[in-house]
């Protein structure tokens, strides 16, 4: 029934036709954010938060981390299901905010974990998933949809970025109860409605993607390396790889892999960057090192730097990081496609991994 339905649309694989309608999903969770009929109601006096979440859904937490502190100033952490369910102790106090993310709403340790945390009775707990009704949409005390609608692709895509923009509406309505005033919440209530158009100019970029891709698919040994914010994008965009292509991808803060992890270059290899902004003195510093001392391929998606030598660069230019984020997002999610197409792998059935979706 999956393949038959493909076959009316421009399409080949499921995945490769959810990474195309992000823009409208986008545009639609923005239009109703805008016009009042999608209300984000949160527990006032939050003065930290907690986000539990596995897979995908992790890397959106920890991309809302960083979104979460920077916009609304409330300290934010991020931790794996089932690194929350072998907890001895987990955070119970006063003004606490969990936040539980999951694209089906029945992933079993996050419902484990929600369920842990309702025992504790006072803790006011906070979804966002794809299915309105599902078992964790029932046990939440405050629901956000992302409304992607039905993904059926094994790699999450449409799901993830409606995901990230759920949680950037979250963390500005969070803002209203604390400063205001901050830079970051005009610049990024100001750019919601460029990210559509921003997710277009990304997938327009697909040629360029698709060279990229015929490069690193000949390579057994791949890093993904960030800093700060985009570190999250980097795990997302290495788990994209291997889920699709079997590759073995790690994602590195480019700080941290300067302490010894950078050895595993002496063995052939892609270093892919993403940035976000104009790369740091120190970031351009290590990546010159590491081309001088280890000469990888290396490959930049986001903004470039004169002083790093890439072998190619692939960006859009964009007017600050939250645009960016979007965008690198979706060219990740192409080049992870583009590789499994270069390997012959069929992105949408991956060997040894199921989903569950439920509408």
């Amino acid at each position: 029934m999956r393949d038959k339905k493909l076959k009316n649309s421009k399409f080949k694989y499921w995945m490769e036709s959810e990474i195309y309608q992000q823009p409208m999903v986008l545009a639609d969770i923005i239009h109703a954010y805008r016009d009042g009929a999608e209300k984000v109601s949160i527990p006032e006096n939050v003065n930290r938060v907690v986000i539990v979440a596995s897979g995908s859904s992790y890397h959106c937490a920890r991309f809302a981390v960083d979104l979460l502190e920077r916009i609304s100033g409330v300290e934010t952490r991020a931790i794996y299901s089932s690194e929350f369910l072998l907890k001895s102790v987990i955070p119970h106090d006063e003004g606490l905010l969990y936040i539980f993310i999951t694209q089906s709403g029945e992933t079993s340790d996050t419902l484990g974990a929600v369920r842990r945390v309702k025992e504790f009775g006072h803790i006011p707990t906070l979804c966002i998933t794809n299915k309105e009704g599902s078992t964790v949409w029932d046990l939440c005390d405050y629901r956000v949809c992302c409304s992607a609608g039905k993904e059926l692709g094994i790699a999450a895509t449409k799901s993830f970025t409606a995901q990230m923009l759920s949680l950037l509406i979250v963390a500005l309505t969070l803002a209203k109860n604390h400063d205001e005033t901050n830079e970051y919440v005009k610049a990024y209530r100001e750019s919601l409605n460029c990210i559509p158009d921003i997710v277009t100019k990304a997938l327009n970029m697909r040629k360029k993607v698709k060279q990229l891709a015929g490069l690193v698919a000949k390579s057994k040994n791949i890093v993904i390396a960030a800093d700060g914010i985009a570190y999250s994008l980097a795990k997302e965009a290495s788990l994209k790889i291997k889920e699709t292509s079997y590759l073995n991808v790690n994602a590195v803060i480019l700080g941290e892999f300067m302490h010894g992890h950078v050895a595993v270059l002496n063995n052939k290899s892609v270093l892919l960057y993403l940035s976000l902004r104009d790369i740091s003195y120190t970031s351009s510093r290590y990546l010159q090192n590491i081309k001088k001392d280890y000469n990888p391929s290396l490959y930049i998606i986001g903004k470039p730097n004169a002083d790093v030598r890439a072998n190619m660069t692939i960006n859009i230019e964009c007017e600050n990081e939250l645009q960016y984020m979007f965008a690198n997002v979706v060219l990740c999610q192409l080049l992870a496609l583009e590789i499994a197409i270069k390997k012959h792998r069929n992105p949408d059935k991956p060997r040894g991994l199921r989903k569950i979706v439920k509408f």
